[in-house]
């Protein structure tokens, strides 16, 4: 049996036991008062029971002496064990208001009895006149025993007057005091009924609610029930079919998400490609003609020209590569020297470059096209603006735990707004780079090729020039070696 069921026969059985008590009280009353006129009732008759049976004896007497038969006279002393009987029962009517009443009464009934005895012996010796004598006693004490059964009556009647009230006046009370404790038994069960009502209807509310809420979309609102039956089962069962349904939402949108980094890292990584395909010239052609003015220059003694024009298509050919594949250090560090020759014979003294490479460090795997977008920044933003030019510098150092690429320029520096716009990637795809590849879009594929977010770092200044600092975790560089091919 459960809890609400419990409950509901609990207030049935408080029901049904006061509803019982009640009934036996007012039966016992009822049976009081009713054995209470049933005495008094039984005390008018036994009066005028000895009236009566005296008057049967008189009636007998004179039967006999008209004929003395055996029949009468078995009916004249019958009628003497009424007198007798009802004597008898007189006794049991004496008490201190009327004992002086109740002695004389039996007095007379005796004496009729006497007079009735010697009666019965005249008539046995045949003595007729002694027989009549007796017979006329025997009326003359039956009519006072008439009398004095209607004065003792009268008696009663003014002695239990007083009790007849006393009865009235405790039925008015009693049923003033079942009409207050029918009201008071009503407003309890209506108090306890109000309370098992609201056990069950703010479970259901709270319930209500919630369901209302998670239609809404709303799956923070907890589900709390305090008692202890099925409503609260029903609740804990609810909120944990809550938390399962957010956890199952939550992981939805986490596989979205993953599912859209997936998404945006192939996009990234494949960028640089897709906006050399917008050239209008073939990148292919330009790279041969590039080989083949390069060839000429030479042939014709401007190797200066010579090595530049290899070093444009050496950068070109870079960028021709396929972009979604990881290469080493040692292939970027190949990629910046090729555009620094380049920046070298644009800006001559202008621009002071110095590498510091260890070469522990340059196998590990890094996404194409990281490094020189970076180093452009540089160029961009450091060397362009100053007459006198600036300096850059670039280090690769093999730690114990990782590998650390720092591209340092002594620039007019960035605002602390501006490094957060980078890091929360947050900048234009495209900043005026000849790359096409921005600042912010190479720290979120470092940041989705790595797998971690404190790949790269921005300390600067203004007026106290830029240091970016790539950290490449020592595990996570093995592992991407060991990969040919990363989307």
């Amino acid at each position: 049996m459960n809890k609400i069921q419990k409950k509901i026969l609990m207030i049935t059985s408080v029901v049904l036991i006061i509803m019982v008590v009640f009934w036996i009280a007012l039966t016992l009353f009822s049976h009081k008062t009713q054995n209470q006129y049933n005495e008094i009732l039984q005390r008018y008759l036994s009066m005028n029971e000895v009236s009566r049976a005296s008057q049967q004896v008189l009636t007998d007497l004179n039967n006999y002496m008209i004929l003395s038969s055996v029949e009468n006279l078995e009916k004249l002393e019958e009628s003497k064990e009424q007198v007798e009987s009802a004597k008898y029962e007189i006794f049991k009517l004496r008490n201190t208001e009327n004992n002086f009443s109740i002695t004389n009464y039996i007095h007379l009934i005796e004496s009729f009895i006497e007079t009735t005895d010697r009666l019965l012996l005249f008539q046995e010796e045949k003595d007729t006149e002694a027989s009549a004598k007796e017979f006329s006693e025997a009326n003359r004490i039956s009519n006072y025993i008439s009398e004095m059964t209607l004065s003792l009556i009268d008696t009663e009647l003014n002695t239990y007057d007083r009790f007849y009230r006393g009865i009235i006046q405790q039925s008015e009370e009693f049923i003033k005091l079942g009409i207050w404790s029918l009201l008071l038994i009503t407003f309890i069960l209506l108090l306890v009924t109000y309370w098992f009502s609201l056990s069950i209807i703010r479970p259901v509310q709270k319930l209500t609610k919630a369901a209302n809420e998670l239609s809404k979309g709303n799956f923070d609102l907890q589900i709390k029930v305090d008692t202890n039956d099925e409503m609260a089962f029903l609740a804990r069962t609810f909120d944990r079919m809550r938390i399962n349904i957010n956890n199952l939402i939550l992981e939805i949108k986490h596989k979205a998400g993953l599912e859209r980094e997936l998404q945006q890292n192939k996009i990234l990584l494949q960028e640089s490609q897709f906006r050399t395909l917008q050239s209008q010239i073939s990148p292919h052609f330009l790279f041969n003609t590039l080989n083949t003015i390069s060839k000429k220059a030479y042939l014709e003694g401007s190797e200066e020209t010579s090595d530049l024009l290899v070093s444009v298509a050496g950068l070109l050919r870079y960028n021709l590569k396929q972009i979604d594949r990881a290469v080493t250090v040692e292939e970027e560090v190949a990629v910046i020297n090729q555009y620094m020759h380049i920046q070298k014979a644009r800006f001559t003294e202008r621009l002071q470059f110095s590498f510091e490479i260890d070469k522990e460090a340059l196998h590990v795997r890094i996404p194409p096209l990281t490094l020189q977008p970076i180093v452009e920044n540089a160029v961009i933003h450091a060397i362009e603006p100053k007459e006198d030019g600036g300096h850059i510098s670039f280090r690769v150092q093999d730690n114990i735990d990782q590998v650390m690429i720092e591209i340092e320029d002594d620039g007019q520096g960035m605002t602390a707004e501006k490094i957060k716009q980078i890091l929360d990637e947050q900048m234009s795809p495209s900043e005026g780079h000849s790359t096409g590849i921005g600042f912010s879009n190479v720290v979120k594929r470092l940041r989705l090729f790595y797998g971690y977010e404190d790949v790269i770092d921005i300390e600067s200044e203004l007026g106290r020039g830029t240091k970016v600092v790539i950290k490449i975790r020592k595990q996570g560089g093995e592992i991407d070696a060991k990969a040919p091919n990363r989307g």
